[in-house]
């Protein structure tokens, strides 16, 4: 009879109800997360919301409060033991790279294979150096390669040994922008390619975007969504996942039906149930791109600002209500300031959330409900 693997085997990292604390206060809150084999996931949030002291805890470097680490199913971390960073079989890539200056390429990327002999060694370092592209460059020194050259060699480096995770550190934030989004991209390629599995730290969500299968978006030491980007930027889970990852403006609306709301740019149709009662306030989530300028459109608002982006201009239009929101327009459409146009919605999905305040209808029995008039 085949043997039936567990989750827990199934997965290369598994984190269950972790809570951590730095400098005697808690900054991770049972946070669970599982990470699949050859899977590449990114930890996404603002300074300060727990994002590299629950790196550091895969990595070893940081004990436990509560809860468990599990790799590949072996268990790394509990309150009560913890193995050594250097037995865990994870690779690590932090923000500064920290090459040996007076090594070449090939002998920095050699360092961590020290327990391997020569002949497997020269032929690891050449499977790297092919996959990172520096092919022909691994006599040289570490000041003789550009910022984005000496990033893959650290990761060369990190991967020589083949752990079973990697976890990099915001390792592309001393780099500009255009190349921390190229190399976030060139490094998931590289990835995928030698079939680790990674878990990046990051703020910026266009890396996470570049690099990740999957985005955990965290907020004052807990996961709020765990999923694709996609799911992430159209349909996020709460306001703070939804400002977090993208522009975007709320408008006040009521629940009008099962799937629909009432709001300033009329009724508002949804693919799935919104669980709320008929007249419950709700905030309607809009990104620019979920509006068009339309000339022909009866929702009109008073164009206050305009970013021309090429192709297209993003307008910042405020309505009757005082509201501002962005949306697109052809660059064509050339509109000035202070003109009245129109607006028309674009939706794929409706982005609800119930306002947060106090339900004041005694009748209301609904869980989800938090906002329902008197």
């Amino acid at each position: 009879m085949p043997q039936i693997m567990t989750e827990s085997v199934m997965d290369a990292l598994t984190l269950r109800d972790l809570t951590l604390s730095y400098a005697g206060d808690a900054v991770v809150h049972g946070v669970d997360l599982a990470l699949k084999h050859r899977e590449l996931g990114c930890l996404l949030g603002p300074s300060g919301c727990g994002k590299s002291t629950l790196l550091r805890a895969i990595a070893g470097f940081q004990a436990l409060d509560d809860g468990e680490i599990l790799l590949a199913g072996e268990t790394l971390s509990t309150p009560n033991a913890m193995v050594l960073p250097e037995h865990r079989g994870v690779g690590m890539v932090f923000q500064d790279v920290a090459l040996f200056p007076h090594l070449t390429v090939s002998d920095n990327i050699a360092f961590g294979l020290t327990d391997w002999s020569k002949p497997e060694a020269r032929t690891r370092i050449s499977e790297l150096l092919d996959l990172i592209g520096l092919q022909g460059l691994d006599a040289r020194y570490p000041h003789e390669l550009s910022g984005g050259q000496q990033q893959r060699v650290a990761l060369a480096r990190a991967m020589a040994p083949k752990p079973k995770l990697l976890l990099l550190d915001e390792p592309f934030s001393g780099l500009d922008t255009e190349l921390r989004g190229r190399l976030a991209s060139e490094v998931r390629a590289i990835l995928k390619a030698d079939g680790i599995s990674a878990l990046l730290v990051t703020h910026d969500q266009r890396e996470a975007f570049d690099f990740a299968d999957r985005i955990a978006v965290m907020r004052a030491g807990r996961i709020e969504q765990f999923d694709t980007a996609y799911q992430i930027y159209h349909e996020p889970v709460s306001e703070f996942v939804a400002h977090f990852v993208g522009p975007g403006e709320v408008i006040d609306a009521s629940v009008s039906g099962i799937r629909s709301v009432s709001s300033p740019l009329g009724e508002l149709a949804s693919d799935s149930d919104f669980g709320l009662p008929v007249g419950c306030p709700v905030h309607v989530f809009l990104r620019p791109d979920d509006l068009i300028h339309d000339d022909h459109s009866p929702y009109r608002g008073r164009l206050i600002a305009k970013h021309f982006r090429g192709a297209h201009h993003v307008y910042e239009v405020q309505l009757e209500s005082g509201v501002v929101l962005g949306c697109l327009a052809p660059s064509h459409h050339n509109h000035e300031l202070g003109e009245n146009v129109g607006l028309r919605l674009e939706l794929e999905h409706l982005v609800v959330f119930p306002v947060k305040r106090l339900c004041l209808r005694e009748d209301c029995v609904n869980a989800r409900c938090t906002g329902c008039p008197a």
